[in-house]
């Protein structure tokens, strides 16, 4: 079954019963990606690692 039938299949049955209707497949990717980055900058912090990504990049660039 593939994801789409399942969310057709859980909106179906949630009318039934009078429940809300489940968010669409992908709704909340977006925050998840985001949530997920903010905690590992969170975690490298409190282990007190060196700074990655784009900002540690253009610094190099800068400074080297």
């Amino acid at each position: 079954m593939s994801i789409t039938q399942q969310y057709l299949l859980d909106t179906y049955r949630a009318r039934q019963h009078g429940d809300p209707t489940p968010p669409a497949p992908g709704a909340h990717d977006w925050q998840v990606m985001r949530e997920l980055r903010d905690h590992r900058r969170f975690r490298a912090a409190l282990t007190r690692r060196a700074a990655r990504g784009r900002l540690r990049t253009a610094l190099t660039r800068l400074l080297g």
